[in-house]
C-alpha cells in the first residue's frame, strides 16, 4: 500500500506540473503520464517490463507534445501522421538531451531494488505462515502428551517437566524448524543489506518524487534548443501538417487527488526509508528465532526452574540423567524421548525459497 501510495503522489506531482506550468499540454501528456506510472507499477509488483523501454516510451509520446507547443507554439494540432514521425525520430534528435538516460538509469536501479524488496517481504510471509502450520509427527505428538498430561494421571497437576527432558521433546518436534535457522538468519541479514542499499538513486521514494522536477528540465531543454530541434525535425519529418481540432486543457483536480497522500510530505517522519528502516529493526529481533524458539518455549512457558523437582517422562525426579540432544535434524540421532524421521518436504522447499532469494 505504502507503494502504490508513493506511485499515485509522484503521478500527481507530475500532473501538477503540467497543469501549473504547462497547461496548454497538460491534456495530450496527461494519457501517457497514467500510462507511465502504471508500468512504474507493474514493475515493482512483478510485471516483467522493462524500465528503459517505459521510460523512453515516456519522453517519445512528449516529444510531439513539446513540439506542437512549445517549439512550433503557434501549431497547436500536428496531425497524428506527423506526430507519429516525430514520435519515432525522438531518440535520434535527442530533443531533452541525457534527461531520458538519467531517468531510465535512476528508474531501472530503484525499481529494481523496491521489486527484490517486495518479493523478499512476500517469501518472508510464505515461510511464516508454513511454518505456522506445520504437521507433526505421530513420536512428536505422543512425547508431548507424556511430558504435558501424563503426570496429570497420577495427581501430580504441579509437576513441571525437567529443563533437559522439555529441550529433549520440543527440539525432537521442532527439528525441522531449527533447520530452517541458519538460512532464515541470512535471509534476515541480506533484507538488511538490500534495506541499507536503498538511498540516493537507489531510493524509490526519491527517484519517483523526484520524477517531475527532471521531465520539467527535460522540457526546458526543449525550448531552448527549439530551432534546431525545429530543423532537425524539418529535416526527418519534413513541415508541420496541421489539423483543425483544439486540445483539451487541464482537467487534473489536485485537491481530490491529493487528498489521503498527506502521509508523505518530505519532511514527514512517515517517509519510506524511515519505516522500512523501522521494519527492520524489528525484524533483526527475530533473526534467531528458528533456532532457538525451543530453548526458548521450555524457559519462558513449559519446564520446570532448574534445581526444583522435575517430571521426567516417568516420575518426579530431582534431575533429569538422560542425555540432551542439541537443536536441528542430525542432533536428533541420540534423541531418548523422539524419533526424528528426516527432513520434511516442505521445510526442503522453504529452504530452497530463501536460499534463492538470498541469491537474487
Amino acid at each position: 500500500e505504502t507503494f502504490e501510495t508513493l506511485i499515485k503522489l509522484a503521478e500527481n506531482y507530475t500532473s501538477t506540473l503540467f497543469c501549473n506550468a504547462y497547461r496548454n499540454m497538460a491534456g495530450e501528456a496527461a494519457t501517457h503520464i497514467r500510462e507511465f506510472f502504471t508500468d512504474v507499477g507493474l514493475f515493482i509488483f512483478g510485471t516483467d517490463v522493462s524500465t528503459e523501454e517505459f521510460v523512453n516510451r515516456f519522453f517519445d509520446t512528449l516529444f510531439p507534445i513539446a513540439y506542437s507547443h512549445m517549439i512550433k507554439p503557434g501549431l497547436t494540432d500536428v496531425s497524428l501522421e506527423y506526430a507519429e514521425c516525430l514520435r519515432m525520430a525522438t531518440r535520434d534528435i535527442r530533443p531533452f538531451g541525457s534527461v531520458p538516460k538519467v531517468v531510465a538509469r535512476q528508474m531501472g536501479r530503484s525499481l529494481l531494488l523496491s521489486r527484490t524488496f517486495l518479493q523478499a517481504l512476500n517469501l518472508g510471509i510464505e515461510v511464516i505462515n508454513t511454518t505456522d502450520h506445520l504437521h507433526f509427527s505421530k513420536d512428536c505428538s505422543r512425547a508431548l502428551l507424556r511430558m504435558q498430561y501424563c503426570p496429570h494421571c497420577q495427581g501430580l497437576t504441579l509437576s513441571k517437566p525437567c529443563m533437559g527432558y522439555c529441550l529433549n521433546v520440543v527440539r525432537g518436534c521442532l527439528a525441522n524448524l531449527a533447520e530452517v535457522d541458519l538460512h532464515w538468519r541470512g535471509y534476515v541479514q541480506s533484507l538488511e543489506e538490500l534495506s541499507s542499499a536503498m538511498h540516493g538513486t537507489y531510493d524509490l521514494e526519491h527517484v519517483l518524487l523526484n520524477f517531475h522536477s527532471l521531465v520539467n528540465d527535460a522540457l526546458i531543454q526543449a525550448h531552448i534548443n527549439g530551432p534546431e530541434l525545429s530543423e532537425q525535425a524539418n529535416k526527418i519529418c519534413g513541415p508541420p501538417v496541421r489539423k483543425p481540432t483544439q486540445s483539451p486543457g487541464c482537467s487534473f483536480d489536485q485537491n481530490k487527488d491529493n487528498q489521503g497522500l498527506k502521509m508523505f510530505s518530505r519532511d514527514s517522519e512517515e517517509t519510506l526509508a524511515n519505516r522500512r528502516k523501522s521494519f527492520i529493526g524489528h525484524l533483526r529481533l527475530y533473526r534467531a528465532f528458528y533456532g532457538g524458539l525451543a530453548d526458548q518455549l521450555c524457559a519462558n512457558e513449559l519446564a520446570a526452574v532448574d534445581g526444583l523437582p522435575c517430571w521426567n517422562g516417568e516420575d518426579v525426579v530431582k534431575s533429569y540423567t538422560h542425555r540432551v540432544v542439541g537443536s536441528g535434524i542430525k542432533a536428533q540421532s541420540g534423541n531418548p524421548e523422539v524419533k526424528v524421521k528426516g527432513t520434511d518436504p516442505v521445510i526442503s522447499q522453504i529452504i530452497d525459497k530463501l536460499k534463492h532469494v538470498i541469491q537474487v
